[in-house]
């Protein structure tokens, strides 16, 4: 019989060998109990131990239910939902992950907590003043631009300062050999192509829909386009199975799962955007100077997919 033992998220982590946040999103979906003790999350060994043996008898496990799937109405805050003392990162990249571990070990640094909301719902996040901090890469197809048409439009009034953290080339994941010999946006116009879509609200879904509108071409029209997911990985895990013939997401993602090939199609800007009023504000302080810091660089460098020549450089100010 299994000791009914105590645990924190990240001991669940340790023991499932997976990510805390993913133990989060386990928790929120009641595929895993939990209960507070005041603002802090914790699991019995017992049910960690239930959770696993139910799993035992699945044959083919979902991605989905390995990677963080958020409703992008209600993100997830890690240990404590008093979101008016907390400074909150939001976004999907594993780039402001390691940042909030640099960031809670700095001298000036605060312990910062994430959400994994996408680009559009990041920024929209910030200006509600819901998190201190957004990220976005939001392609403008009117004038090719990344991120600072949308900043503008979006923070009506409220002076920000859009920040680059790196460049990142998107593209399809399609099967391995590319059977439908897919190559570029015009192929959405084919009977034959079967679509999984990333999430209103994303910077891809933007990405994807601007290219759309620009073609002329009704999202209505393709087979998959009302079938959303939350994240490239499960994108990509959906084409490698079988279920779609294209997805979109960033190479970074695409060499993680195995049976697919990446057409590259775009690179774009992933940038961070802060409020002009914020700037001298200790943490922020703590964030410039990590983030051009050489260990910081070096440590991105090592995960390899990114572009970062300008990285902590300000692009724009609205």
């Amino acid at each position: 019989m299994v000791e009914n033992k105590a645990l924190t998220p990240q001991e669940v982590a340790d023991v499932l060998k997976i990510s805390k946040s993913t133990v989060y999103d386990l928790m929120k979906r009641r595929e895993l109990n939990a209960y507070r003790v005041g603002k802090k999350l914790r699991v019995d060994l017992e049910d960690v131990e239930n959770y696993k043996n139910k799993t035992k008898d699945v044959k083919h496990i979902n991605t989905l239910a390995l990677e963080p799937s958020r409703p992008i109405s209600s993100p997830i805050y890690e240990e404590t939902h008093d979101k008016s003392s907390s400074f909150i990162i939001s976004g999907q990249d594993v780039i402001l992950d390691i940042l909030c571990r640099y960031l809670d070990r700095q001298p000036n640094g605060v312990r910062a907590l994430r959400s994994y909301a996408g680009s559009y719902n990041a920024v929209y996040a910030l200006y509600q003043g819901e998190v201190q901090m957004a990220t976005a890469h939001m392609w403008d197809g009117k004038t090719g631009e990344y991120n600072v048409p949308y900043i503008e439009r979006m923070l009506p009034g409220t002076p920000a300062v859009v920040i680059r953290l790196a460049s990142r080339m998107q593209g399809f994941y399609v099967a391995k050999g590319n059977p439908k010999n897919i190559k570029d946006w015009n192929d959405l116009r084919r009977s034959d192509i079967t679509i999984i879509n990333r999430e209103k609200g994303s910077g891809t879904r933007i990405l994807l829909d601007e290219h759309l509108r620009k073609l002329g071409i009704s999202g209505r029209s393709i087979n998959g386009y009302s079938r959303e997911s939350q994240s490239h990985l499960a994108i990509a895990s959906t084409v490698a199975r079988g279920d779609a013939d294209l997805g979109i997401g960033n190479e970074k993602a695409c060499l993680q799962v195995q049976g697919i090939d990446f057409i590259p199609i775009q690179k774009e800007q992933y940038d961070m955007i802060i409020k002009k009023e914020d700037l001298n504000c200790p943490a922020f302080e703590a964030i410039f100077e990590i983030i051009r810091s050489d260990e910081f660089k070096f440590e991105l460098q090592g995960l390899g997919g990114y572009g970062l020549t300008e990285l902590g450089k300000v692009i724009a100010e609205t």
